[in-house]
């Protein structure tokens, strides 16, 4: 049995006259906890107030389904004050790090302690306090860190295709233009006449134009291609499937092939099908050039959106405009827009730049994007809207997903609560948003949800730059 020598050891117990030491050591149960033996798992039931007298336990909490170290309790210490205070299940999973002697005292006699002494109490909720900050600064530490990863997974994502679009293009861009410059020297050396060449330059130029202005639609450059394939296996030209894509992207016509090709078609050198292989390895060129350059001016926005998102003078209030914003934050998440969800914009035209912390802003956008878009399963309509009202600004970001149940609606912006599996959510993201909002920028947030419509409405100031703003 725990004796009150050993328990007055712990500093939390001095306050206590001996009657109730012995009370509470005659109201505790000894639990011996193995190294590595799991007391009790993250969301499950509390256990009560526990006494750790002798060994070492460990608190992990579930990341994106991995358990995370964030603490530990070497004896003497105590712990389980959290969920009796609080009525919610264990918010971390304890384990011990090495062979551990903890006495249990139930959740019922720890409330009746706390009530009976006014310095015990206080001392308790200096532990409480103390521990959540802590426990809030570890998550909101990791919630950064998942944020910046999903969105730096998304970033890769995104920035692969272009970047492969760039790499094709260099790698097969110097063979082509090695055959064009000999093309190019067995032509001369045929001393056509300046007329002609004139004109395959001409046909040549206007193709350039029409593959980097897109001129053809899917369905008549499909059309197009048959009729010059035809053309092609007609004129008697090798592999002409090879060909008439090229030909087509260029928008070269049967009939122009065959008045170019006219005078060659007796030719029995290869100047026969030389002007059509130029022609078409031209095309391929300049459409080489033009997807890698397409390639590097995504690479380069989707540089800009996220240096632009992430604000990196992040530390001072600056004019920004919120539409930038979000889109922005959309940019960085079209790697789940774009297999299922219709983005519906209701943006206000006459919308006001405002001063704010643009990268804590970002922050909100990215939380409620994020946050709708899980709720559709991503599949549905994510409607943003925003109004400009004399003295603020409104954006509304709602989504088609289930809703969330009016049970806890009242409570989805405390801190560490959330409707997700445990791992999946933390329940600081909408924590974080509302501090944001409301501390940061004095201004409001609400929510309205039905099974089918979730809405978020945020409501932000219109400051000047001379107006002080908190900065708690």
């Amino acid at each position: 049995m725990l004796c009150s020598e050993e328990l007055v050891r712990l500093e939390l117990f001095q306050v206590l006259p001996p009657d109730r030491l012995e009370w509470v050591c005659h109201r505790t149960e000894l639990i011996e906890l193995s190294a590595n033996q799991v007391l009790v798992h993250e969301g499950k039931p509390a256990l009560g107030f526990l006494l750790l007298m002798e060994g070492q336990i460990g608190l992990t909490r579930k990341s994106d389904g991995i358990e995370m170290p964030i603490g530990h309790h070497d004896s003497p210490s105590f712990l389980g004050e959290v969920p009796i205070l609080t009525g919610e299940p264990s918010p971390v999973t304890v384990k011990g790090l090495t062979n551990c002697r903890i006495y249990q005292l139930s959740s019922e006699d720890f409330l009746t302690l706390l009530h009976e002494c006014r310095t015990f109490e206080q001392r308790i909720f200096q532990t409480v306090a103390r521990r959540t900050r802590g426990l809030e600064s570890f998550i909101r530490g990791r919630e950064k860190m998942a944020a910046l990863g999903t969105l730096s997974a998304g970033l890769a994502h995104e920035l692969n295709n272009p970047a492969a679009a760039v790499v094709r293009a260099l790698k097969d861009v110097t063979p082509a233009m090695i055959e064009l410059q000999r093309m190019n020297l067995v032509y001369g050396q045929a001393q056509v006449d300046p007329e002609h060449t004139q004109e395959w330059l001409r046909v040549r130029d206007e193709g350039y134009a029409a593959i980097q202005q897109r001129r053809l639609d899917p369905m008549t450059l499909s059309d197009r291609e048959d009729e010059l394939l035809t053309w092609l296996e007609d004129y008697g030209v090798e592999d002409a499937w090879k060909l008439a894509t090229p030909l087509a992207e260029g928008a070269i016509e049967p009939d122009t092939l065959e008045q170019l090709m006219e005078r060659w078609r007796n030719n029995p050198t290869e100047l026969r099908e030389m002007g059509i292989r130029w022609l078409a390895l031209s095309f391929e060129v300049m459409s080489m050039i033009t997807s890698g350059l397409r390639g590097a001016e995504r690479i380069a926005d989707l540089v800009r959106s996220m240096k632009s998102y992430s604000h990196l003078d992040r530390g001072a209030q600056q004019i920004i405009n919120v539409h930038e914003g979000i889109e922005d934050t959309l940019k960085l998440f079209s790697y789940k827009l774009k297999h299922g969800i219709e983005i519906k914009r209701n943006y206000d035209p006459e919308m006001s730049e405002i001063m704010a912390y643009g990268s804590e802003l970002n922050q909100v956008w990215t939380n409620l994007i994020d946050n709708a878009i899980d709720a559709m399963n991503e599949k549905g309509i994510l409607e943003i809207t925003t109004q400009n009202q004399t003295d603020r600004i409104l954006v509304q970001i709602t989504d088609s997903g289930s809703g969330i149940p009016p049970e806890v609606r009242s409570r989805i912006f405390e801190p560490f609560f959330t409707t997700k599996p445990v791992g999946k959510g933390s329940g600081l993201g909408l924590e974080m948003v509302r501090r944001i909002v409301e501390n940061r920028h004095q201004g409001a947030i609400t929510v309205e949800s039905q099974p089918g419509r979730t809405r978020f409405t945020v409501c932000l100031p219109i400051q000047r730059s001379s107006e002080p703003t908190a900065t708690t």
